[in-house]
């Protein structure tokens, strides 16, 4: 039986941190992800098929800047719009699903920060993020359980606290030089612990088996007796309780995520299409001038611009909604609207990866051009969250004005 772990990854540990470029605007962030899209694309269908580990292309978005680009102006980042952060991500995960999703958990993270943290505690993790550093994710447990039932422990030591527990779902740990984790202290209050990757006592397991996403090394962290980072215990109690955009934040990132994957399942119908397709027999001369196939990528092509437009309406409002203090009723609206874009981006990811094989013909199910990553990807990443909860979410604001629960999922 083959492994599914990638064998250059074991005992692997990413680089130490390296300044990287310093990216100051909007148009700055949008072109480094152009140019850093460029790279993932490289070897992308390769890599999936072997399930190569994309170390190459996680340092090349450190080395570009990508990584600060949400650290706020006045600690010395771009703070980019929210409508910036998803276009970025979606121009990357079109090249690359798995690469592009091995940073959401540094952006998630940061944004949990922005919500959480206190003011010297902001400053030292936005000083290391603008150094270089990574962030990665210990994610919920493998059983299944809410993020806040955590069975990891933080505790008293000699030395000062100790973690212990197992999290799943640890997309960008292997990558990481921090690993966030949320647990319980020893007074049984919800907190994030910051972990170095190389601290004694932390395993990273490239244990996931998903088949898609296949690349993104999302698998288990275990810590025993693990030393925390002195000062950087975040306390997480009453978070829930406050009105904030850390939730939508991240959503709006997978949302772009999908977004992607649909924007590069169309672009390879349409070379596919163009370039190897054949007509049916006794049709058209050449498949370009098939009707129903011109239906089906005008259909496409429509699908991806209001998937589009709605997410990047999505951003808008969270930008709005971030100009001003943020109440109730203003973090409902942000999440209410990339509720909206994460439903059309699932269905558009789901639609043009599947339309995709249809549209390119038999010979496009041929293991040659890996096509199939697509429908793979979007279907795994999909599945993140229950997007049926969204429509239950808008419907529910609606009609009847019910606020979303605050929590990473809205």
């Amino acid at each position: 039986m083959t492994s599914l772990v990638d064998p250059d990854a074991v005992d692997r540990h990413p680089s130490p941190p390296t300044p990287p470029q310093r990216i100051r605007s909007d148009a700055e962030a949008i072109a480094a992800a152009h140019a850093v899209a460029r790279l993932f694309a490289e070897g992308a269908s390769e890599r999936d098929r072997a399930r190569r580990l994309p170390w190459d292309a996680v340092e090349a978005f450190t080395a570009s800047g990508l990584g600060g680009i949400t650290v706020p102006r006045a600690q010395g980042g771009a703070d980019v719009s929210h409508a910036t952060l998803a276009e970025v991500f979606a121009i990357l995960a079109a090249a690359d699903a798995s690469a592009a999703q091995i940073q959401q958990n540094h952006f998630g993270v940061l944004a949990l920060v922005r919500a959480a943290a206190r003011p010297a505690q902001a400053e030292r993790i936005y000083s290391d993020v603008l150094a270089g550093h990574r962030i990665g994710n210990a994610g919920p447990a493998r059983d299944g359980k809410a993020i806040t039932q955590t069975g990891v422990r933080l505790m008293p030591g000699p030395d000062g606290p100790r973690l212990s527990g197992e999290r799943f779902y640890a997309t960008g740990a292997l990558f990481a030089h921090w690993i966030p984790a949320r647990a319980q202290d020893a007074d049984g209050r919800p907190v994030l612990v910051w972990v170095r990757r190389e601290a004694p006592g932390v395993r990273v397991v490239d244990d996931w088996q998903g088949f898609g996403q296949r690349t993104t090394a999302s698998g288990t962290v275990i810590f025993i007796d693990a030393p925390v980072e002195a000062g950087l215990t975040l306390d997480l109690t009453g978070l829930t309780d406050r009105p904030g955009l850390f939730g939508a934040t991240s959503q709006l990132v997978h949302a772009a995520i999908d977004a992607g994957i649909g924007r590069g399942a169309v672009a390879a119908a349409l070379d596919f299409v163009r370039t190897t397709t054949r007509a049916a027999p006794f049709t058209v001369a050449d498949a370009t001038e098939d009707p129903y196939i011109l239906g089906e990528i005008g259909r496409l092509e429509i699908d991806l611009h209001a998937a589009e437009e709605v997410l990047a309406r999505a951003g808008r409002t969270l930008d709005r909604v971030a100009a001003a203090a943020v109440t109730a009723a203003s973090a409902a609206e942000a999440s209410v609207a990339v509720a909206e874009a994460k439903i059309l981006t699932t269905e558009l990811a789901l639609e043009a990866s599947e339309r995709l094989l249809e549209l390119a013909g038999t010979s496009a199910t041929r293991a040659a051009p890996n096509l199939g990553r697509f429908w793979r990807d979007a279907r795994v990443h999909t599945l993140h969250d229950p997007v049926r909860w969204k429509y239950h979410l808008v419907g529910n604001y609606t009609l009847n004005g019910a606020l979303p629960r605050r929590h990473q999922w809205n």
